[in-house]
């Protein structure tokens, strides 16, 4: 009796029977010169095919892991696309309403600042309660949390109406910390550091931009802008330097962070740190020539501050500070073993991925304009 075997070819996208020979001779009997693959009975090879439309697509699974198909591909390409659309929108809307804070001041741009404050230091704190911070530690009690995420809040308050909260945020550092130590059980160092780092992170620093944006109150004298402004408006005097300061570190910021992001993507190929892999030293020093040149544009335009000298410092600084912001993000959310720090913004994540970059940079901003510049620049 003649022995039998089955020969298939396989093609890119189709699944080809070529024919049924005996193997009394040799395969060398076939007229076609076509490669072929006979099959061969084993137990432990299996091979599944998947058929959509006209054409039929071959499917590997190996030990659970499916090779994407064109289908799958097509689903990926068509999620980036609504995230992308969904991160323009947002970062859009984002960008006038901080916009239109900054040039109202005041309790305005204080009670904006103040509610991104909370909804930051809320997110810090469900982060140091995450897997990666808390492993082999006990993170601080929830009801802690909560009364350091209204502190935070009141911080930026407190600034606007006292201009000085050192005594305040020492004081509420206290109670704070006595609440940890006198807690049942065993009380643990690490609470007590995490705790103080997000009432200084999350709330201490960016009373720094309400310090920058409205005590400075010194007007800008030479401000082209300012000499048309509606005088319903606060008229010219509404330029102070607090404001156009502001203005020149927001904008320098969005540019640092969207040059670098651009420029990494084009020519990125050195790591800047472990901490953040993507980063890339090409895009720090392009996003850095983006931040000084931002910076100095708007110096022109808005006739602040008077030297060339001190455009291109304040740009550098804006750079530094909010690359360090980033950079301290990263590792926070690194340790909590999470991407992002919340979901709440869509395409963007939660608060702290926004504005990391800024909670450093007021502090310098602030510190550069009120002590290293002579009469405030103007």
């Amino acid at each position: 009796m003649a022995s039998f075997a089955s020969f298939v070819e396989i093609s890119r996208y189709n699944l080809i029977p070529l024919s049924v020979t005996s193997l009394c001779g040799c395969p060398c009997r076939l007229l076609s010169n076509k490669t072929l693959i006979p099959t061969r009975r084993t137990p432990k090879l299996k091979l599944n095919f998947v058929f959509h439309g006209s054409k039929s697509v071959f499917r590997e699974v190996d030990q659970g892991t499916v090779l994407p198909t064109t289908k799958d591909s097509f689903s990926e390409l068509q999620h980036k696309s609504s995230q992308l659309r969904k991160r323009i929108v947002f970062g859009l809307g984002i960008g006038i309403s901080v916009g239109g804070a900054v040039l109202a001041g005041g309790w305005v741009f204080t009670v904006a600042l103040a509610a991104a404050v909370f909804l930051g230091a809320r997110e810090y704190f469900e982060l140091v309660r995450s897997r990666g911070i808390t492993a082999g530690m006990t993170p601080p009690p929830r009801y802690v949390s909560r009364v350091c995420s209204v502190i935070c809040a009141f911080m930026p308050i407190l600034t606007l109406y006292f201009g000085n909260i050192d005594i305040s945020v020492t004081s509420a550092a206290f109670v704070v910390a006595t609440a940890l130590l006198m807690q049942r059980g065993n009380p643990r160092f690490a609470q007590l550091s995490s705790t103080m780092f997000g009432l200084f992170y999350c709330g201490y620093l960016p009373c720094f931009w309400v310090k920058l944006r409205c005590g400075l109150a010194a007007p800008a004298l030479n401000t082209r802008i300012g000499a048309g402004w509606p005088f319903l408006l606060g008229g010219q005097a509404h330029w102070t330097v607090g404001l156009v300061a502001t203005l020149i570190s927001f904008s320098s910021i969005i540019a640092a962070d969207t040059y670098a992001f651009l420029g990494g993507k084009a020519i990125g190929k050195t790591p800047l740190t472990n901490i953040s892999p993507k980063k890339t030293w090409e895009g720090a020093i392009v996003g850095l020539g983006g931040c000084i040149a931002t910076s100095v544009v708007l110096s022109k335009i808005f006739s602040w501050p008077a030297s060339l000298v001190s455009a291109i410092a304040f740009g550098f600084l804006n750079f530094f500070g909010s690359v360090f912001g980033d950079l301290t993000e990263s590792m926070i959310k690194r340790d909590a073993g999470v991407k992002d720090s919340g979901s709440l913004i869509p395409g963007h994540g939660g608060i702290l991925d926004r504005v990391d970059s800024y909670i450093f940079t007021g502090a310098l901003a602030y510190s550069f304009v009120k002590i290293l510049l002579p009469l405030y620049g103007v």
